[in-house]
């Protein structure tokens, strides 16, 4: 049995929207009365496949604008090592056409918070509930399309020591890391990554300009830092919508990949 009418015009409009035939850049898809002529159908069967074309997340209606493409996923693929891991910034990533990187990678001006450390953040960094730590909050984009949210959070014992720096508003030529084995003499031996994959919060619905149902997921990467005598020194939080990000991995002898 056929697919009803709606969705037949809602799968061949979502191939033409993948194909750049339509709603390309900013332009707007082709009206109601546009489409009724194109598919020979009512009213009410364009719209319901408007409908279904906003619940897949694929476009949005501006009033007294048109109708137009949220955004066609072309992933950011981030070569990952055993060294390095997820690594801390932006720098080295491109997108999934080869011979589009190199690209360039931005951050915002951190912003800074000192709140209670509570559950996750206390159990990583081996502190007591309601420990005060500060915390430093970047928006982070490739070529000016977001890319991730991250997070990372310093038991604010470090300032009282002298790392003053983490309450400034900006962003540390060398890292955080270099700054804390310059002026505390804490160095980072190594780490542990976890991955996890969840719905996204409002906060990167808005950033990431994501549907709110969570048909896009996220995935989080935290990772605690710690120091020669097993001491955690640092945690990072960030995040990526799935949709837009790979990670790829290359071990031993493997042949050239696009």
């Amino acid at each position: 049995m056929p697919d009803p009418l709606y969705r037949q015009i809602a799968d061949d409009l979502m191939h033409r929207i993948e194909a750049g035939d339509v709603g390309a850049g900013e332009a707007p898809l082709p009206t109601e009365m546009e489409l009724r002529e194109m598919y020979g159908a009512s009213r009410n069967t364009v719209r319901d496949a408007m409908k279904l074309l906003i619940t897949r997340g694929l476009v949005e209606t501006r009033p007294g604008k048109g109708t137009f493409v949220i955004r066609i996923a072309d992933p950011f693929v981030t070569p990952l090592s055993l060294a390095s891991g997820f690594g801390d910034d932006g720098t080295t990533y491109r997108r999934s056409d080869p011979e589009a990187s190199p690209r360039k990678a931005e951050k915002s001006e951190p912003r800074i918070e000192v709140q209670q450390a509570t559950g996750f953040v206390a159990a990583e960094l081996q502190l007591d509930p309601s420990t005060t730590v500060v915390s430093r909050h970047q928006q982070r984009s490739v070529d000016g399309i977001p890319w991730s949210l991250q997070t990372s959070y310093y038991p604010m014992d470090f300032v009282i020591q002298g790392a003053a720096e983490l309450l400034q508003a900006k962003d540390m030529t060398n890292g955080t890391v270099r700054y804390l084995e310059e002026t505390l003499g804490i160095k980072q031996e190594g780490w542990f990554d976890r991955i996890t994959v969840r719905p996204p919060d409002l906060n990167e619905v808005m950033f990431f300009k994501i549907p709110v149902d969570g048909r896009i997921s996220m995935f989080e990467v935290s990772r605690t830092a710690y120091d020669a005598n097993g001491k955690a020194i640092r945690l990072t939080i960030t995040s990526y919508p799935s949709d837009m990000n790979q990670f790829v991995m290359s071990v031993g002898k493997v042949p050239i990949r696009d």
